[in-house]
């Protein structure tokens, strides 16, 4: 079974960056057929797909955030993280890292229990 863990600061003031981190464990994420995703869910709203890294190293990107967002892997740590840039109140939301087995924004198989992250001046 596959686990996941995200981490990051939980408080961060407008124009600054996020960045998280989600370790994996119970298998590789270079391993054949696997998506890391990263999925937030703004208070009030639905879960939004903000993107994935395949096991291959591709991105992609939901269309709301693509401009702000950047996702990338360390696979020597089994780890991968999102990066978005510039973040307002907006931004505030639970965040989870997910595995699925395709390039889309559907069937997630495994998640993290989500970190929350708040934009507060």
């Amino acid at each position: 079974q596959v686990q996941l863990q995200e981490s990051g600061p939980g408080l961060l003031k407008p124009s600054q960056a996020l960045s998280l981190t989600c370790t994996v464990s119970g298998d590789s994420i270079a391993a054949d057929v696997y998506y890391w995703n990263w999925i937030r869910q703004v208070p009030g709203r639905k879960l939004e797909w903000v993107g994935a890294i395949a096991y291959s190293g591709l991105t992609y990107y939901g269309p709301t955030l693509k401009n702000r967002t950047s996702i990338s892997r360390d696979p020597s740590k089994n780890q991968f993280t999102l990066q978005l840039s510039s973040v307002t109140p907006e931004d505030t939301a639970v965040y989870y890292c997910a595995l699925n087995l395709n390039s889309g924004d559907n069937g997630m198989i495994y998640w993290g229990k989500g970190t929350p992250v708040t934009v507060s001046s």
